[in-house]
């Protein structure tokens, strides 16, 4: 019998609406599973020692005839997202006494939904920059090899649902925090398009690219998780899963990554593979430039950091003392813009998202790399001075388009990511053709060897 840990949420979801198994049951398992693995990949950092109540309020909602698909699924937290009455240290030393007041926007709508809130899951400090072994929780660890990193800043939340700790799990994404995680772990990233999920009780990194958003085992799972935390009048990002990709508009932005000598060759196999599979299901594939990435980043980077700066800003005066040494040197930067500086990358940001509209028009989806190689290894940052790990991620964090990372492929036993982009809103035909992806490949079910 499979494990009920390893249920997929509508699995776990059909199985709880006829009574085979329990809110409980599935909790503990779950539990279970992370007393056994947790101490290896530290992706949790404070357990919800009440999540067995919430699983029989869960219950008593599915006797009372609650169907919603995440009733009584157990998920996790990134500790950036406050859950009322456990610890909200977004990963610092600052914070380590701060317990949250209330529950984040995102977290009373999975509360309202039925599910079970498992605990908090590792982040990097601030979500600004890692992997740090001198902060008060050590760095999660790659479930397919703990000796690699997993990506940041949603590190944990990658980690427990790749370690099979949880289906799903709670990230943010400011650039490319979710998706990095996800492609490094081999599971699925969702970026939704700016807005649609609230970042209300999130502690912010740059506000105007920050997002709240499901790193999940698939890509269905992740659907439905956006679905419960998102706004109203969105279409439903699970509403079209299960349909075909026939005549489907892909813009293949190869060069994006295919000219970048960074690019390691299995990733460049990899999307080279995956656009063909896409072909081979009916999609139309086409080579297409998109903006010079170079310059998205730039301007991304010059926004996130004068932002986290001005947040930081009073904090530091005080506390200096009580931040990461990456942390400041990444605050630092910020501090050495001024106002032209930040006003020339609203400026760009603007004309960026008008070409990227327009390299888009003509095509429902876009495909591109996540990251340019393999998880790195932990050993890379032991030096003093800062590891760049290459990917494609911030531009979409720049133009608010929702952008969708999931796995590929593998190089050295270790996962690669895809990620698709769509047009402002469009997350069901992300979705769909993600989840066509999955059916047609074995990636999504391959697991850690744990």
């Amino acid at each position: 019998m499979t494990d009920l840990a390893d249920l997929s949420i509508p699995e776990a979801s059909r199985l709880l609406r006829t009574g085979e198994i329990s809110c409980r049951a599935l909790t503990e398992a779950a539990l279970a599973r992370i007393e056994a693995r947790n101490p290896r990949l530290a992706a949790l950092t404070h357990l919800n020692t009440s999540a067995q109540e919430e699983a029989d309020r869960a219950q008593s909602m599915i006797d009372a005839g609650d169907a919603q698909p995440l009733c009584g699924i157990p998920i996790g937290i990134k500790d950036l997202i406050d859950v009322e009455g456990l610890p909200a240290t977004s990963g610092s030393a600052l914070f380590r006494a701060r317990v949250a007041a209330a529950d984040a926007a995102a977290v009373a709508r999975l509360r309202a939904a039925g599910a079970v809130i498992l605990g908090k899951l590792a982040t990097y400090e601030f979500a600004m920059v890692g992997p740090d072994n001198d902060l008060p929780d050590p760095p999660a660890r790659n479930p397919w090899n703990p000796a690699h990193i997993t990506g940041g800043s949603s590190s944990g939340s990658a980690a427990a649902v790749a370690g099979g700790m949880m289906r799903a799990a709670l990230g943010t994404d400011t650039g490319g925090s979710a998706r990095s995680p996800a492609a490094y772990c081999g599971c699925v990233g969702l970026k939704p398009s700016f807005g649609r999920v609230p970042v209300t009780g999130s502690f912010p990194l740059s506000p105007t690219l920050d997002h709240v958003g499901p790193i999940a085992a698939t890509v269905e799972e992740a659907a439905i998780m956006l679905d419960a935390i998102g706004d109203e009048g969105w279409r439903p990002a699970a509403g079209r899963l299960g349909t075909g990709l026939s005549g489907l508009r892909i813009g293949f932005a190869r060069d994006w990554h295919a000219a970048d000598p960074e690019t390691t060759p299995g990733v460049l196999r990899a999307l080279d593979d995956a656009a063909a599979q896409l072909s081979m299901l009916g999609a139309q594939i086409t080579l297409i430039p998109l903006p010079d990435y170079a310059v998205c980043e730039a301007a991304a980077s010059v926004i996130l950091h004068a932002e986290a700066l001005d947040i930081h800003r009073s904090l530091i005066a005080d506390h200096a003392g009580d931040y990461g040494r990456p942390v400041l040197q990444s605050l630092a930067f910020g501090a050495a813009l001024d106002e032209a500086d930040v006003r020339n990358a609203r400026r760009a940001q603007s004309r960026l998202t008008e070409e990227m509209s327009q390299a888009m028009a003509g095509f429902d989806l876009v495909l591109t790399a996540a990251a340019m190689t393999p998880a790195l290894p932990f050993s890379a940052f032991d030096g003093e001075s800062a590891v760049w790990t290459p990917m494609r991620t911030i531009p979409f964090n720049l133009t608010g388009h929702p952008a969708l990372v999931l796995p590929c492929g593998f190089q050295s036993s270790l996962p690669i990511g895809m990620q698709l982009v769509a047009a402002r809103g469009a997350e069901d035909i992300l979705c769909a053709t993600g989840a066509a992806f999955e059916r047609a490949t074995d990636f999504s079910v391959q697991r850690p060897p744990l």
